[in-house]
């Protein structure tokens, strides 16, 4: 068996979701990638009157994700499609940061050994890296500042599922660092609220954070946390909403394990559990590529990773206590 997702976005605001979940009626769906790849981790941002998702692509013959860019107009058509950033390693979860009027991304990378910062050069399809975000090799990192501070909110990779059954603080001055991890680390612990799924939000004077719900299947829901505490020395949390995928389009009941947002727009993705009397040739076929090198990345490739090689070496994390 094997996952596929479907990832669409909702003209609305990520804040309204506290109180209105999502209608399968206006919900906007990405164009179907087939029964052997899918798009998911979706998050975006407007310009020009031009909406843009970003999302990690991934087809199972290559097993690698990249992330791609999907564009619409304000009529909600599809009018631009292509490859925004490959790396030699698996790339997902492409959130986006605004900061002193540039756009940067911090898409999931562990198996680079790190988590890398990338700056919008062209948008949407050329991307500088330009800084390591702490010394942790970093899953599903959400950053957002708040009172005056970053913060981010990420999983670690480890035996046992760690990715899914723990959740971590650090925070920092500057979005480049130093960031120093949170003294109460993991600040949460259990599979059902502890890896990130999207965008930290204000409501009501809250900061929110939507967290997966991995406990029966990864990705199964979302549970949203309103943090009650947040300072380097403290943190509490409580679950104020679950969301899950329900009926929002046939087919995809399984699972929703992102709901991110950005201005009036809202970006969720919906799975679909399949099997395929395929799968036993695509995995072989996997293998053969790999023995061959032919399961290397296919688009344009960052120009920061070779341009700033430095990055992965310079130490940008402080612990305390």
């Amino acid at each position: 068996m094997f996952d596929i997702w479907r990832s669409g976005f909702i003209r609305r605001p990520l804040s309204s979701f506290v109180d209105h979940a999502p209608r399968a009626d206006e919900v906007v769906w990405l164009p179907d990638c087939g029964s052997h790849a899918y798009v998911a981790d979706p998050f975006g941002i407007t310009r020009d009157g031009v909406l843009t998702v970003f999302v990690e692509a991934f087809d199972y013959h290559v097993r690698r994700g990249e992330i791609h860019y999907r564009q619409y107009d304000a009529d909600d058509r599809l009018v631009g499609q292509g490859v925004a950033l490959t790396e030699p390693w698996h790339l997902s979860y492409p959130t986006l940061i605004e900061d002193g009027g540039e756009l940067y991304m911090l898409p999931e990378g562990y198996k680079s050994g790190g988590l890398i910062l990338y700056r919008c050069v062209r948008f949407p399809d050329q991307w500088e890296a330009v800084a390591r975000v702490g010394e942790a090799a970093a899953i599903d990192a959400t950053v957002v500042k708040h009172d005056g501070r970053w913060w981010m909110f990420h999983a670690l990779p480890g035996p046992d599922d760690r990715a899914m059954r723990e959740l971590h603080v650090a925070w920092a001055d500057s979005l480049t660092g130093p960031w120093t991890v949170h003294s109460c680390n993991p600040v949460m612990s259990g599979f059902h609220t502890s890896r990130p799924g999207g965008s930290a939000f204000v409501h009501d004077g809250a900061l929110h954070l939507p967290v997966q719900d991995c406990a029966e299947t990864y990705g199964a829901a979302i549970n949203l946390l309103r943090i009650d505490a947040l300072t380097p020395e403290t943190f509490s949390a409580s679950v104020v909403k679950r969301f899950e995928a329900g009926d929002l389009i046939e087919g995809f009941a399984d699972g929703l394990h992102t709901l991110s947002g950005h201005g009036d727009v809202t970006f969720i993705d919906v799975k679909g559990i399949r099997q395929s009397p395929a799968e036993p040739w695509i995995k072989a076929g996997f293998k053969a590529r790999r023995l061959l090198g032919l399961n290397g990345p296919r688009g344009r490739r960052a120009t920061g990773a070779a341009v700033h090689p430095g990055i992965f070496s310079t130490a940008s994390v402080r612990k305390e206590g």
